[in-house]
């Protein structure tokens, strides 16, 4: 009797097998589209910001559109309006923090003064000559480095360039989201073969509509975040109060990472101008918000719907920013909410013949407790469904 040659193989090691080449074939089409996103970033990025602000200004226009105003007008007053009111805010942080630099630097001065004066006099006992070479190789260090400051200056400037037709390919690509963004999807769904296209559908408006509150909810969090941080700081007397305040609402889109950075400059700020004192009562401000954000502001807005649990969220961010950098820690949480409520979707029963009109923000329901008689466990085939689902009923083309 002829011994098969696959149970010479022991099924473990053909199971791992399989998997393995699985894995190496998902892995490798990942890397391609990350290489493809990475060379089209000046595109990618003014299209994502673009979704993210699409999401955020929908409602708006929609509201003009419910009362009677034409979609072509309704978009065009959100989009100059939403552009208005941000470069009016730009503008006034911008000179806040003018205005606020002279005296911060008069502080930094001061603290500096203080310092030295500790240093001489302190427990360390430095030499005025030691600190003098400390100054000149500071200076000498500057001066060598002049050539790299200036290269990166002209970079800089270059690079204003590229910035403003990002920009204006963002503007102009948030247009027509707002405008014809249901005609643009039915576009996208041409490419879905007709069987599954009511499930991809349904799926991929479930994905949208939890963008949309993510978006919205992150925006209200970084609002109250703000306003909360920058009065303490207003009250404490702290300089640049404003510009922090502008630093820690952008930060807030940034989970974790931003919270850091901008709460971070906020109680480096204070312990320059004001002392320990002062940079301990702002971090305690700080930590005050940061509960009342997580605890409260986020469950109530973010609702189940868009949910993901804080380590999936850190990995995300932490993943984003090593592979695309700010842009990547900027969009890893949105995309990771889109998948989570799309694949969900996929997976809920419940969503199988709804209809796409009358997807909502609400959550997909998950497949309950199996029925008796129908048995969940996988068998040696990979069936982990019910029979409908095991015999390919994978939804109603329309």
């Amino acid at each position: 009797m002829a011994i098969d040659e696959r149970d010479r193989v022991p099924r473990t090691l053909r199971v791992a097998a399989a998997l393995g080449w699985r894995a190496l074939v998902v892995v490798a089409a990942l890397f391609v589209v990350g290489q493809v996103l990475g060379t089209l970033a000046s595109v990618v990025v003014p299209v994502a910001v673009a979704l993210l602000l699409a999401a955020l200004l929908d409602p708006a226009v929609r509201w003009l559109v419910g009362h009677r105003v034409p979609r072509s007008v309704a978009t065009a007053t959100v989009v100059v309006g939403g552009l208005g009111l941000l470069g009016g805010v730009l503008t006034f942080v911008v000179m806040a923090f003018v205005d606020g630099v002279p005296e911060l630097t008069a502080q930094l001065v001061e603290g500096i003064d203080t310092l030295v004066a500790w240093l001489t006099d302190g427990p360390l006992r430095i030499s005025e000559q030691q600190l003098g070479a400390a100054q000149q190789d500071l200076l000498r260090l500057i001066g060598d480095n002049q050539g790299v400051l200036t290269t990166g200056a002209l970079t800089t400037a270059a690079a204003l360039g590229e910035t403003v037709a990002e920009i204006l390919l963002a503007v102009f690509t948030l247009v027509f989201l707002l405008h014809d963004g249901v005609g643009i999807w039915g576009f996208l769904l041409r490419a879905v073969p007709s069987d599954v296209r009511t499930r991809v559908d349904v799926a991929g408006r479930r994905g949208l509509a939890a963008l949309a509150g993510y978006t919205r909810a992150t925006a209200v969090v970084a609002v109250v975040d703000a306003v909360a941080i920058g009065i303490g700081l207003a009250v404490l007397g702290v300089p640049l109060a404003v510009p922090l305040a502008a630093l820690v609402f952008l930060g807030a889109f940034v989970p974790i990472i931003g919270a850091v950075v901008g709460g971070g400059a906020a109680v480096l700020v204070a312990l320059v101008a004001q002392g320990p004192v002062s940079a301990l009562i702002v971090l305690a401000i700080i930590v005050a918000v940061m509960q009342l954000e997580g605890h409260v502001l986020q469950p109530l807005l973010l609702g189940r719907a868009v949910r993901l649990h804080p380590l999936a969220v850190v990995l995300a961010v932490a993943a984003g920013l090593v592979v695309g950098g700010i842009a990547g820690a900027l969009f890893a949480v949105p995309l990771l909410a889109v998948l989570n409520s799309g694949i969900r979707s996929l997976r809920s029963p419940a969503d199988e013949h709804l209809d796409p009109a009358d997807v909502d923000g609400s959550e997909p329901q998950e497949s309950g407790p199996p029925e008796p008689g129908h048995d969940r466990h996988p068998d040696v085939d990979g069936d982990t469904g019910p029979p409908a689902v095991a015999a390919g009923s994978t939804g109603t083309a329309r």
